[in-house]
């Protein structure tokens, strides 16, 4: 046991000293600050999600272990800020947030980093769906599902209508929201652009019959560039739309629910877009 702390420390201890020598060496390497980054990045994840692990213990044994997301997620937004200095600024519509609780949250998907936009947005009594393998990640895993996270088995179309006829019963029961990305999978896109929308957050809003609330990142692909080796800070603008209401729809309409809520987000990610932090993130001019 003395032996495997040492190794952790001396792994710690090298870790942080080969993070902070790219962040020296960036102003005159720039390529290095992608290095530096992604490393600050990792280690501010595996922190606050061993955070997560303990809050979510500490939480259930009070009974109210649904407000383990939020808090976790608002640590590493506070982590974020200092380790990388990337922020996601909410420009207008917060409320929305918390006025329709309960209701399915969708937001484009654009790469990695959107796990701090949800750190940023995630309101309290709010859970994440997730896909089942993620379970067996050390620490992140464990963290979700302490904290009432949906795990979806996308290789079982069975299992995954269940999970989400659960999750509507229990959102209904608890009053809990639910964060999904309509996307399905990151796009990397490098301009104002959405991918097709999966069906399973609209089927869910109306088997609920509740909101659907929109949230819109502009595109930061000026800031993080994988290809590019690019990684700088920045505050990235997001805007929250107007709740879509679900009310008296049945599963015929979940199709021109998921048209209708795309064409939205998508008018609004070329508008934040264009506003001077849009452009900024976005690379135009850079």
């Amino acid at each position: 046991m003395h032996i495997l702390f040492l190794y952790t420390l001396y792994f710690l201890l090298a870790y942080l000293t080969l993070t902070l020598v790219l962040f020296l060496l960036s102003p005159i390497l720039p390529a290095l600050s992608f290095p530096a980054r992604c490393l600050s990045a990792y280690l501010s994840l595996v922190i606050c999600a061993i955070y997560g692990v303990l809050i979510s213990l500490a939480l259930r044994l009070a009974s109210n272990h649904r407000l383990a997301q939020h808090l976790t997620a608002r640590s590493f937004a506070f982590t974020m800020r200092y380790t990388t200095g990337v922020t996601f600024n909410i420009i207008s519509g917060e409320h929305h947030l918390t006025n329709s609780r309960p209701c399915v949250i969708v937001g484009n998907h654009q790469s990695e980093l959107d796990v701090l936009l949800l750190a940023r947005i995630f309101p309290p009594y709010c859970s994440v769906t997730a896909k089942s393998s993620l379970k067996r990640v050390p620490f992140l895993g464990w963290f979700m599902a302490l904290s009432g996270t949906v795990f979806i088995d996308r290789a079982n179309r069975q299992s995954a209508r269940q999970a989400f006829s659960g999750a509507a019963a229990e959102m209904l029961m608890h009053r809990q929201s639910v964060f999904i990305f309509p996307e399905g999978t990151r796009s990397y896109a490098r301009g104002p652009d959405l991918g097709n929308f999966k069906k399973g957050a609209f089927h869910l809003a109306v088997q609920a019959q509740v909101d659907v609330v929109p949230v819109v990142c502009a595109n930061y692909w000026g800031l993080l560039g994988a290809r590019e080796w690019r990684f700088r800070s920045g505050e990235i603008p997001v805007r929250v739309l107007e709740p879509v209401s679900t009310k008296g729809l049945a599963v015929e309409d979940v199709e021109g629910l998921t048209t209708r809520v795309r064409e939205r987000m998508l008018d609004a990610l070329r508008d934040v877009g264009e506003t001077e932090a849009g452009r900024r993130v976005a690379g135009k001019g850079v």
